[in-house]
């Protein structure tokens, strides 16, 4: 399968401790759950893997996140507090959407990669840093470095091994064999017991094109298997989900103004893209920014 294929090269990884690993692919696609894969399949397995999102806080709080910080460094620092480099120590750390890492953190992190050391903000000490660094994007990398978003340096000691997840759309019968995947865990997560997919189920899967990729795809089974009898997974209640998710808000209007047209476009995007709206920007080859004047501008008539 394409999944299969792409994931040939992360077999090679697991054995370099070492080794910084890129993942790129849509929103959804499955990215950190490769990323714990590469960690659990490798020497390091023993050890914390630690996750966080760049675009979850403020760069001044994600930089005391990552690095820490010393009692009295700034307004709230009442006490110590070790970051994510020392409490992933001899583990893996995975930064996610790095593609919107402040530029002044991402100097900090070039130089954490290359001297293998990190000190805590409002410290002189510098501790030991070992850990093997997963970055994960949906963004261009290439691109962010050559309208001087990214810097090139990083990106280069970032993606010395670069892995692609291809969205679920593009996978054939993946789907297929992730629900089966996810089914297991669930279940035994809930205590059921784990059920068989039916023709039915899997000709169910298989007709979706799943926008949401493997999230939606979790989310799916997940309502089916506790709506569905204990042991079974039911076609009615899957097709109720994957038959419910619209295309857009109604389809593009024609005749119509250009405008209207284009804000309808941007609006079917967003929807298909489950209102992230970084995700539908990319997909139409425009800014973030014109993406919400769009929404803004052009609202869809009653």
């Amino acid at each position: 399968t394409a999944l299969k294929e792409a994931l040939v090269p992360a077999t090679r990884v697991l054995p370099h401790s070492d080794a910084t690993v890129l993942i790129i692919g849509e929103t959804g696609t499955g990215k950190e759950l490769l990323a714990r894969a590469i960690h659990e399949g490798g020497p390091r397995r023993g050890a914390p893997f630690v996750a966080v999102n760049c675009t979850a806080l403020p760069a001044q709080l994600l930089e005391s996140e990552l690095f820490g910080h010393e009692k009295g460094a700034f307004t709230d620092a009442r006490a110590a507090k070790p970051g994510l480099f020392e409490i992933a120590a001899g583990g893996t750390l995975m930064l996610d959407e790095i593609g919107d890492l402040a530029p002044e953190l991402q100097a900090k992190l070039l130089r954490i990669l290359e001297d293998k050391q990190v000190r805590r903000v409002g410290g002189t000490t510098w501790r030991k840093a070992d850990v093997r660094i997963i970055a994960a994007t949906n963004e261009d990398l290439e691109r962010a470095v050559r309208i001087g978003k990214f810097r090139q340096d990083l990106y280069f000691r970032l993606s010395v091994i670069t892995l692609s997840l291809p969205p679920l759309r593009e996978r054939d019968s993946d789907s297929v064999l992730i629900a089966e995947v996810l089914l297991e865990r669930l279940a035994n997560q809930y205590g059921l017991p784990v059920p068989q997919l039916s023709d039915d189920v899997r000709r169910a899967l298989l007709a979706y094109h799943w926008p949401g990729n493997v999230r939606e795809l979790k989310n799916s089974v997940e309502r089916s298997l506790l709506l569905s009898q204990p042991g079974e997974l039911s076609v009615k209640e899957l097709a109720n989900r994957t038959s419910g998710v619209p295309a857009g808000n109604g389809p593009i209007p024609f005749p119509a103004s250009l405008q209207d047209i284009t804000a309808a476009a941007a609006r079917a995007t967003l929807d298909l893209c489950q209102g992230n709206r970084s995700e539908a920007s990319r997909r139409l080859e425009i800014s973030r920014a014109r993406l919400v004047r769009l929404l803004n501008s052009h609202r869809p008539a009653e």
